[in-house]
């Protein structure tokens, strides 16, 4: 007569009899094992490790883990010992093939004292005689299966198959754990590597060089306060000697922010191009925008066109902070009439006209330098950047040191991003 598979077994703690010749300190040894495994998030370490101290401390001739894809709805060789039929990476259909795939749909274990005998068996290595099937779950999630084989008819007893089921809880616990990991291990590397792409593209949207511009120096300086920034500064050269000077504050942060970046970037280049003026740059981007981006992004901007000839700069503002000019008589902020950021409504966009002359010196600039803080909540502010701005010596390169000496280690919270133009400035 057939011996029945057993089926019913529940989880138990370490048995105090040394029935059917169970090895109780080779048991212990495992039992220990299993508690430690819980800590590693290595999941081929995991599985592999599992499969080879079961092996040692059972004397077994095949160890199997599978692990399950629900994807697929299949059981994958993730872990083996012993196996000289499969490799690791085989695939079995979960309720079609062998003791592996009865257990994953039943998610009950089942030995198979006389592997002769069973229904379910599936021949293997040559001299297994007996072999159990144990599904490695965690609530209701289906984890995998774990298979012991060995070379001895029934060589399971009740204690082992206790024993293993217990560690088997342990198994499916480290194997989803080290499983969690690994997945957020390799979506933070994608994101990592979306990251590095799109700071690598924002990075090669920003000038390689200063413009070259006799009896004056104009230079712009982005530091981003995280991996991507969301500031944006550009020279854009014009007919007649004349240059496009362009900072910009893109909404929010990360990827999105690049891409909306590149988007107006383009644009803006296009647009500069027709000779229109700032006013009518701005109108036209804005109105492109207002159709395309999506709602609730917007980039605040300052657009001018520099006329060295004449010493000319006409200044259009779409909600960004007003330009600073530091002349030897005094100091005025470049406020125009009308400006909202641009992609949030249709608007008419004003310019102001100032003459640069002979000692004056004039700051595009981000937020992310006036309202750089400390954790007390006080801000480098306007006066500072005035300061700054009335020294002889002034740089962009001295101005955001300065910034990053005031707060004090506290860290750019902000990208801090700023245009400077003058005549007669220190080198």
């Amino acid at each position: 007569m057939a011996a029945s598979p057993r089926t019913d077994f529940a989880i138990a703690t370490l048995p105090t009899l040394d029935a059917s010749g169970v090895k109780i300190a080779e048991l212990v040894r495992l039992q220990k094992f299993a508690q430690r495994i819980t800590a590693s998030l290595d999941l081929d370490e995991t599985v592999q490790r599992v499969a080879d101290e079961v092996a040692a401390a059972l004397g077994c001739v095949e160890i199997n883990v599978y692990l399950h894809d629900p994807v697929n709805n299949e059981l994958v060789l993730s872990g083996m010992q012993g196996c000289s039929v499969h490799g690791k990476g085989h695939r079995l259909k979960v309720g079609t093939e062998g003791m592996v795939g009865y257990v994953a749909a039943t998610r009950q274990m089942r030995y198979a004292p006389n592997v002769a005998r069973d229904p379910y068996y599936k021949a293997c290595e040559a001299d297994v005689q007996s072999e159990v099937a144990i599904p490695l779950h965690v609530e209701n999630e289906l984890i995998g299966v774990f298979t012991a084989s060995h070379c001895e008819p029934d060589a399971f007893s009740e204690a082992h198959l206790r024993l293993l089921q217990g560690f088997c809880s342990h198994v499916a616990v480290a194997v989803q754990n080290a499983r969690r990991f690994h997945d957020e291990r390799h979506q933070r590397e994608a994101m990592s590597r979306e990251a590095d792409e799109a700071r690598s593209i924002q990075q090669a949207l920003l000038p390689r060089s200063s413009p070259f511009i006799p009896g004056f120096r104009v230079s712009g300086l982005s530091i981003p306060a995280g991996a991507i920034g969301g500031d944006w500064y550009d020279f854009i050269p014009l007919e007649n000697g004349r240059w496009g000077l362009v900072l910009a504050d893109v909404s929010g942060k990360g990827t999105a922010a690049a891409l909306l970046m590149s988007a107006t970037r383009g644009m803006l280049r296009s647009l500069a191009q027709t000779g229109s003026g700032p006013a009518e740059v701005l109108t036209r981007l804005n109105k492109l925008m207002v159709e395309d981006f999506p709602c609730g992004r917007f980039v605040t901007m300052v657009y001018a066109e520099f006329d060295p000839a004449t010493r000319t700069l006409r200044i259009a503002n779409a909600g960004h902070l007003p330009p600073l000019l530091v002349e030897p008589n005094g100091h005025r902020w470049i406020a125009t009439t009308h400006g909202l950021p641009l992609g949030i409504a249709n608007c008419q966009f004003s310019e102001t006209e100032i003459i640069l002359g002979p000692e004056a010196r004039l700051a595009l600039y981000s937020d992310g330098i006036t309202e750089a803080a400390l954790e007390s909540g006080e801000e480098y502010g306007s006066e500072r950047l005035l300061a700054q701005m009335q020294r002889p010596d002034i740089s962009l390169e001295n101005l955001l040191l300065d910034v990053r000496r005031f707060v004090n280690g506290t860290g750019l919270r902000d990208d801090a991003t700023a245009i400077l133009v003058g005549a007669n400035l220190a080198s």
